[in-house]
Protein backbone atom coordinates (compact mmCIF):
# COMPACT_ATOMS: atom_id res chain seq x y z
CA UNK A 1 0.00 0.00 0.00
CA UNK A 2 2.82 2.34 -0.25
CA UNK A 3 2.40 4.45 -3.80
CA UNK A 4 -0.90 2.70 -4.54
CA UNK A 5 -2.74 3.19 -1.94
CA UNK A 6 -1.89 7.06 -1.64
CA UNK A 7 -3.86 7.45 -5.15
CA UNK A 8 -7.26 6.80 -3.25
CA UNK A 9 -9.69 5.23 -5.46
CA UNK A 10 -7.63 5.88 -8.70
CA UNK A 11 -5.50 3.30 -7.89
CA UNK A 12 -8.12 0.69 -6.81
CA UNK A 13 -9.42 1.36 -10.46
CA UNK A 14 -6.14 -0.11 -11.74
CA UNK A 15 -5.83 -3.07 -9.73
CA UNK A 16 -9.22 -4.01 -10.44
CA UNK A 17 -9.93 -7.88 -11.43
CA UNK A 18 -5.82 -8.01 -10.93
CA UNK A 19 -4.68 -6.29 -14.11
CA UNK A 20 -2.79 -3.43 -14.32
CA UNK A 21 -3.84 -0.70 -16.50
CA UNK A 22 -6.80 -2.43 -16.57
CA UNK A 23 -6.13 -3.97 -19.89
CA UNK A 24 -8.99 -6.59 -20.64
CA UNK A 25 -8.79 -8.69 -23.44
CA UNK A 26 -11.31 -6.79 -25.26
CA UNK A 27 -9.42 -3.57 -25.28
CA UNK A 28 -6.26 -5.83 -26.19
CA UNK A 29 -8.68 -6.94 -29.51
CA UNK A 30 -9.29 -3.19 -29.84
CA UNK A 31 -5.97 -1.79 -30.03
CA UNK A 32 -4.81 -4.52 -32.68
CA UNK A 33 -7.94 -4.51 -34.46
CA UNK A 34 -7.00 -0.51 -35.01
CA UNK A 35 -3.71 -1.51 -35.44
CA UNK A 36 -4.38 -2.98 -38.00
CA UNK A 37 -6.74 -0.70 -39.63
CA UNK A 38 -4.03 1.75 -39.43
CA UNK A 39 -1.60 -0.32 -41.51
CA UNK A 40 -4.68 -1.01 -43.99
CA UNK A 41 -5.32 2.85 -43.79
CA UNK A 42 -1.44 3.54 -44.13
CA UNK A 43 -0.95 1.09 -46.58
CA UNK A 44 -4.18 2.11 -48.95
CA UNK A 45 -3.50 5.91 -48.67
CA UNK A 46 0.13 5.32 -49.21
CA UNK A 47 -0.94 3.33 -52.89
CA UNK A 48 -3.87 5.97 -53.83
CA UNK A 49 -2.22 9.33 -52.17
CA UNK A 50 1.32 8.71 -51.99
CA UNK A 51 2.30 6.83 -54.90
CA UNK A 52 0.57 9.23 -57.36
CA UNK A 53 2.22 12.34 -55.13
CA UNK A 54 5.11 10.90 -55.37
CA UNK A 55 5.40 10.27 -59.16
CA UNK A 56 4.55 13.52 -59.44
CA UNK A 57 6.97 15.06 -57.75
CA UNK A 58 9.11 12.72 -59.58
CA UNK A 59 8.03 14.05 -62.62
CA UNK A 60 8.44 17.58 -61.55
CA UNK A 61 11.83 16.90 -60.74
CA UNK A 62 12.69 15.37 -63.65
CA UNK A 63 11.13 18.36 -65.91
CA UNK A 64 13.17 20.70 -63.84
CA UNK A 65 16.28 18.55 -64.38
CA UNK A 66 15.41 18.43 -68.01
CA UNK A 67 14.63 22.05 -67.94
CA UNK A 68 17.87 22.82 -66.40
CA UNK A 69 19.88 20.33 -68.83
CA UNK A 70 17.61 22.29 -71.63
CA UNK A 71 19.04 25.66 -70.24
CA UNK A 72 22.31 24.69 -69.75
CA UNK A 73 22.26 23.29 -73.79
CA UNK A 74 20.78 26.39 -74.70
CA UNK A 75 23.46 28.38 -73.00
CA UNK A 76 26.25 26.55 -74.69
CA UNK A 77 24.23 26.85 -77.96
CA UNK A 78 24.10 30.54 -77.40
CA UNK A 79 27.87 30.41 -76.45
CA UNK A 80 29.20 28.68 -79.78
CA UNK A 81 26.41 30.87 -81.69
CA UNK A 82 27.95 34.01 -80.17
CA UNK A 83 31.38 32.73 -81.42
CA UNK A 84 30.63 31.98 -84.50
CA UNK A 85 28.99 35.24 -84.92
CA UNK A 86 31.97 37.02 -83.63
CA UNK A 87 33.81 35.05 -86.32
CA UNK A 88 31.73 35.97 -89.07
CA UNK A 89 32.04 39.51 -87.80
CA UNK A 90 35.86 39.84 -87.85
CA UNK A 91 35.76 38.15 -91.10
CA UNK A 92 33.36 40.20 -92.76
CA UNK A 93 35.77 43.12 -91.33
CA UNK A 94 38.39 41.56 -92.77
CA UNK A 95 36.53 40.87 -96.23
CA UNK A 96 35.40 44.83 -95.92
CA UNK A 97 39.21 45.87 -95.20
CA UNK A 98 40.36 43.92 -98.39
CA UNK A 99 37.38 45.17 -100.30
CA UNK A 100 37.96 49.12 -99.56
CA UNK A 101 41.67 48.18 -99.72
CA UNK A 102 41.31 46.49 -103.59
CA UNK A 103 38.73 49.97 -104.60
CA UNK A 104 41.67 52.30 -103.11
CA UNK A 105 44.12 50.32 -105.52
CA UNK A 106 41.93 50.43 -108.38
CA UNK A 107 41.31 54.24 -108.04
CA UNK A 108 45.06 54.60 -108.06
CA UNK A 109 45.10 52.37 -111.24
CA UNK A 110 42.18 54.64 -113.05
CA UNK A 111 44.08 57.94 -111.62
CA UNK A 112 46.94 57.44 -112.97
CA UNK A 113 45.63 55.87 -116.30
CA UNK A 114 43.27 58.93 -116.41
CA UNK A 115 46.41 61.28 -115.77
CA UNK A 116 48.36 59.53 -118.76
CA UNK A 117 45.54 59.59 -120.99
CA UNK A 118 45.22 62.99 -119.96
CA UNK A 119 48.71 63.71 -120.44
CA UNK A 120 48.94 61.84 -123.91
CA UNK A 121 46.21 64.02 -125.24
CA UNK A 122 47.82 66.91 -123.87
CA UNK A 123 50.90 65.72 -125.70
CA UNK A 124 48.36 65.12 -128.90
CA UNK A 125 47.10 68.47 -128.90
CA UNK A 126 50.54 70.31 -128.25
CA UNK A 127 51.95 68.42 -131.16
CA UNK A 128 48.79 69.10 -133.23
CA UNK A 129 49.24 72.63 -132.71
CA UNK A 130 52.71 72.55 -133.43
CA UNK A 131 52.29 71.59 -136.36
CA UNK A 132 49.22 74.00 -137.35
CA UNK A 133 51.53 76.75 -136.41
CA UNK A 134 54.66 75.34 -138.58
CA UNK A 135 52.25 74.82 -141.41
CA UNK A 136 50.60 78.28 -141.14
CA UNK A 137 54.43 79.76 -140.96
CA UNK A 138 54.97 77.93 -144.30
CA UNK A 139 52.01 79.30 -145.66
CA UNK A 140 52.61 82.85 -144.35
CA UNK A 141 55.95 82.42 -145.91
CA UNK A 142 54.52 81.19 -149.06
CA UNK A 143 52.42 83.70 -149.07
CA UNK A 144 54.95 86.27 -148.39
CA UNK A 145 57.13 84.66 -151.23
CA UNK A 146 54.01 85.20 -153.61
CA UNK A 147 54.00 88.45 -152.76
CA UNK A 148 57.82 88.97 -152.74
CA UNK A 149 57.29 87.51 -156.54
CA UNK A 150 54.53 89.69 -157.14
CA UNK A 151 55.93 92.62 -156.19
CA UNK A 152 59.25 91.94 -157.95
CA UNK A 153 57.70 91.55 -161.10
CA UNK A 154 56.14 94.84 -160.37
CA UNK A 155 58.70 96.26 -159.83
CA UNK A 156 60.33 94.66 -162.95
CA UNK A 157 57.87 95.76 -164.89
CA UNK A 158 58.15 99.73 -163.72
CA UNK A 159 62.12 99.60 -164.06
CA UNK A 160 61.72 98.10 -167.65
CA UNK A 161 58.96 100.83 -168.24
CA UNK A 162 61.51 103.61 -166.70
CA UNK A 163 64.74 101.95 -168.13
CA UNK A 164 66.55 102.98 -165.18
CA UNK A 165 69.81 102.46 -164.21
CA UNK A 166 71.04 99.85 -161.50
CA UNK A 167 71.35 102.28 -158.88
CA UNK A 168 68.00 103.50 -159.23
CA UNK A 169 66.71 99.67 -159.16
CA UNK A 170 68.26 98.65 -156.28
CA UNK A 171 66.62 102.18 -154.55
CA UNK A 172 63.58 100.81 -155.78
CA UNK A 173 63.71 97.51 -154.39
CA UNK A 174 64.81 98.76 -150.84
CA UNK A 175 62.03 100.82 -150.70
CA UNK A 176 59.49 98.18 -151.74
CA UNK A 177 60.91 96.16 -148.89
CA UNK A 178 60.82 98.73 -146.33
CA UNK A 179 57.06 98.85 -147.53
CA UNK A 180 56.66 95.58 -146.94
CA UNK A 181 57.93 95.09 -143.87
CA UNK A 182 61.75 96.28 -143.54
CA UNK A 183 63.68 93.48 -143.85
CA UNK A 184 64.59 91.36 -146.94
CA UNK A 185 63.21 88.39 -148.34
CA UNK A 186 67.30 86.91 -148.43
CA UNK A 187 67.53 87.52 -144.68
CA UNK A 188 64.36 84.81 -144.09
Amino acid sequence: MNILSGLGCSGSMLLTEGHILQLDPQLINDVIIQGIAIFILFFLLSKILFEPVKKVLEGRTERIRNDIESATKDKADAAALKAEYDEKLKAIDKEKEEILSDARERGRKKEAQIVEEANAEAARIIERANQEIRLEKEKVSDDMRKEIVRVATAMAAKIIEQQIDESKQDALIEDTLKEMGGSTWLGK
